[in-house]
């Protein structure tokens, strides 16, 4: 308790959190029919495979850790709003794109062939979970974002396997999305193209920025 109230800035996490689930929540009531369907061709060509819902239930997993572990591991205060940032403005204008570009897709499996315990993973995971608001895939954004805060991380940096354990994880993650049929191919893409636009505006102007600075002091001390 004494270490959450010196970590004041945690409270972002939590009042977004609320913000977050509330407004979608609505989205998930008021988005039922008449939504634009995204498809792409290369949607029909991606086979629909159970076994994908490990590494997607695992995303749940992957969230809340590395929410915690910069909220309340890391000591480095700028990793944290780096990294919560990140995430926030993602979860932000998937929101804003859910609500003023209302759209979902068709294409889960009308019927499964066979069943299994991932087979009875999907159905229950399709029961929860409607086919609306899937632009941009957050499953895809909040997961490439994680990495790149963990790849970023100066105290990570010695522990290459789970660096390596994270992107590996990433991927599968950013893979079970298409081969689940949750997403398409076009969620998928637009997710990526998004991380690349708050990547460049949360860390590389921010490098860019302080490599400046150093610059301008590294000058000044030689004058």
């Amino acid at each position: 308790m004494d270490r959450f109230l010196k970590r004041k800035h945690v409270w972002i996490v939590f009042v977004y959190g609320i913000f977050y689930m509330l407004c979608f929540g609505i989205l998930e009531k008021r988005i039922t029919r008449g939504y634009h369907v995204i498809h792409m061709d290369i949607d029909d060509l991606i086979p629909f495979c159970e076994v994908f819902i490990i590494p997607y239930t695992l995303w749940f997993l992957y969230m809340a850790a590395v929410v915690i572990f910069f909220a309340f591991i890391n000591k480095d205060v700028k990793e944290y709003y780096q990294a919560i940032f990140s995430l926030g403005i993602g979860m932000t204008i998937f929101l804003i794109t859910s609500w003023l570009y209302p759209n979902g897709q068709n294409l889960r499996p009308m019927v499964f062939t066979r069943d299994n315990l991932f087979i009875q993973m999907v159905r229950y995971l399709y029961t929860i979970d409607t086919p609306t608001n899937i632009l941009p895939s957050i499953h895809v954004f909040n997961s490439v974002a994680s990495y790149i805060a963990i790849r970023h991380c100066q105290s990570l940096r010695k522990y290459r396997r789970l660096r390596k354990g994270a992107l590996i994880l990433t991927i599968l993650i950013v893979l079970s999305t298409m081969f689940l049929k949750q997403h398409s191919v076009f969620d998928v893409l637009f997710a990526l193209g998004l991380n690349a636009v708050v990547y460049s505006i949360i860390y590389q102007q921010k490098e860019q920025l302080q490599e400046g600075r150093e610059k301008v002091r590294s000058k000044l001390l030689e004058h």
